[in-house]
């Protein structure tokens, strides 16, 4: 849709740490325990026991990538792109450079990511036959091309990266081929080169990855069903995949898995709810952010930019799909009041446009439309912005 190229959003999966054949047994289950609060959105606890993991085990590449993921999703929750909306549609050049992270932050990424690839570089040279030390290096190059297309916006820079997770996920099936967990990585790259132009598919060749988009979201399917460290990851890459491949029956299955999981996950009511609109449900949709909205309001943890916006504007548009104009109207000109991020306002305006519209009130139509159109284009959000100004015609 907006902020990203289609090659970023492979670069946006999360990569949590898979275990590592010689973890300290204290810093495996602290790691463990850190995925299970970056999950349920307890960020700042997971932060504190990954470095309690990194404490436990010095050589562990896994615990220096989970924590380096946590400060990642710290950065992505503060700017508001956690979405799959933010990964849906039209793929479009960053009209604006990205916003620089806090530079502490930023640094303690670097610090981070660095010393887990350190470790886990070490590891294959001292046994280029270690399974786990390839997928561990494997595994923190793709948090580091993420990181690099997602915060700094260098879809070409992240590439370079990813390609050497790519590979390192490939030798680990070559030499392991029932380590499915690896196939997370490699299928969802083919997935993206096979959505990709015919020109940016060869050059994507040339680079050394490979294609399929039914194989890759095969190899999706098989690190979700593998149960390794992973597994939760390649559920939510899965969300997205089926999301973009319009399969919203199985994203939904995959989103009651996790929200079964991870309860205090708020998002997951978001992303059931956004789906449901997708899928033409608009009645379950409504049912999930009503009761998303209810874990909102006593939920005393930080927001994600934008968030109350955000949900004020589904939860509108699923008011809208209804036939309830009045309660419709009024969630999405409370969206438009709060801060919030521009393609999330411009929809908002779209969806006024169009009851305006229905209610004969043309000049109010035409100021929504020509609202969404200029806040749509501002945020990369070309489909929005298209609708507005066809509506405008």
């Amino acid at each position: 849709m907006r902020r990203v190229t289609r090659c970023t959003v492979v670069l946006a999966i999360l990569q949590l740490p898979a275990r590592p054949l010689l973890a300290n047994p204290e810093s495996e289950a602290l790691r463990a325990r850190a995925a299970v609060e970056i999950y349920n959105m307890d960020r700042d606890q997971a932060l504190e026991t990954y470095r309690r993991a990194v404490a436990a085990d010095p050589e562990d590449a896994a615990a220096y990538r989970g924590l380096a993921s946590a400060i990642w999703l710290g950065i992505t929750f503060r700017r508001g792109n956690m979405t799959v909306d933010d990964y849906l549609g039209r793929a479009n050049r960053t009209k604006t450079p990205p916003v620089p992270p806090p530079g502490e932050a930023a640094d303690a990424f670097r610090d981070a990511i660095d010393k887990a690839l350190a470790l886990a570089r070490k590891r294959v040279e001292n046994n280029p036959r270690d399974v786990d030390a390839h997928y561990q290096a494997g595994a923190a190059a793709g948090l580091r091309a993420s990181y690099i297309a997602t915060i700094d916006g260098r879809a070409t820079g992240a590439l370079r990266v990813a390609r050497d997770a790519y590979n390192e996920h490939e030798q680990v099936l070559a030499l392991d081929s029932r380590r499915k967990d690896a196939g997370l990585i490699v299928g969802t790259y083919r997935y993206i080169v096979s959505t990709l132009s015919l020109p940016a598919r060869w050059v994507a060749y040339v680079a050394g990855f490979g294609g399929g988009r039914d194989r890759g979201v095969q190899m999706i399917e098989e690190a979700a069903a593998y149960g390794g460290e992973n597994q939760t990851d390649a559920r939510l890459a899965l969300v997205l995949v089926y999301n973009r491949e319009r399969r919203y029956d199985d994203a939904l299955k995959q989103l009651d898995l996790l929200r079964n999981q991870f309860s205090r996950n708020r998002l997951l009511w978001l992303e059931s709810g956004s789906t449901n609109l997708r899928a033409g449900r608009p009645a379950e949709a409504l049912r999930f952010l009503s009761d998303g909205m209810s874990r909102l309001a006593s939920d005393r943890r930080p927001r994600m930019f934008g968030e109350d916006a955000l949900w004020l504007y589904k939860r509108g548009a699923a008011h809208a799909a209804l036939g309830q104009p009045p309660a419709a109207e009024q969630d999405l000109r409370k969206a438009i009041s709060l801060e919030g991020r521009p393609w999330v306002h411009g929809r908002s305006h779209l969806e006024l446009g169009k009851l305006s519209l229905k209610a004969g009130r043309t000049a109010d139509a035409r100021a929504h439309f020509q609202m969404a159109a200029a806040l749509c284009d501002s945020d990369n959000d070309g489909a929005t912005a298209d609708e507005a100004r066809r509506l405008l015609r």
